[in-house]
């Protein structure tokens, strides 16, 4: 697989369109750091990291409105690739739908969304929109 993080999003996606109450994905240190945002954010309802003596799962609940059943997760687009790496400056850093949405950043201090790296004052490398 040359890219992981595309295919983590797009299970959460398909997962999404289904309609799934779960959704489970090989886990890497980034992907971890990535449910951890999206959990933070509100974007999936809990995450749980299970290790099976190989590279470990991530099971992710996904969220739903109560009343409606619409998914909270509405997009999911993978920005920087392994063929264009996609990099922002400080003053750069992308505002997802004027702010109603995260940009995932890959800093030197950490996985962390778009709010966290202007409030630090450091830019990095996006990975990816979530709204």
């Amino acid at each position: 697989m040359t890219d992981p993080i595309a295919d983590y999003l797009t299970r959460i996606r398909n997962a999404v369109m289904a309609g799934h109450k779960v959704v489970e994905v090989p886990a890497s240190n980034i992907k971890k750091d990535i449910t951890k945002i999206l959990y933070e954010k509100g974007y999936i309802l809990n995450y749980k990291f299970e290790d099976d003596n190989l590279q470990g799962i991530i099971k992710i609940a996904l969220k739903y409105h109560p009343e409606t059943r619409e998914p909270v997760i509405k997009s999911l687009k993978r920005v920087s690739r392994p063929g264009l790496r996609q990099y922002c400056d400080k003053k750069q850093l992308p505002r997802v739908l004027n702010g109603l949405g995260i940009a995932v950043i890959s800093t030197s201090q950490g996985v962390m969304s778009d709010k966290e790296a202007r409030a630090n004052n450091i830019g990095g490398e996006v990975l990816c929109y979530v709204h």
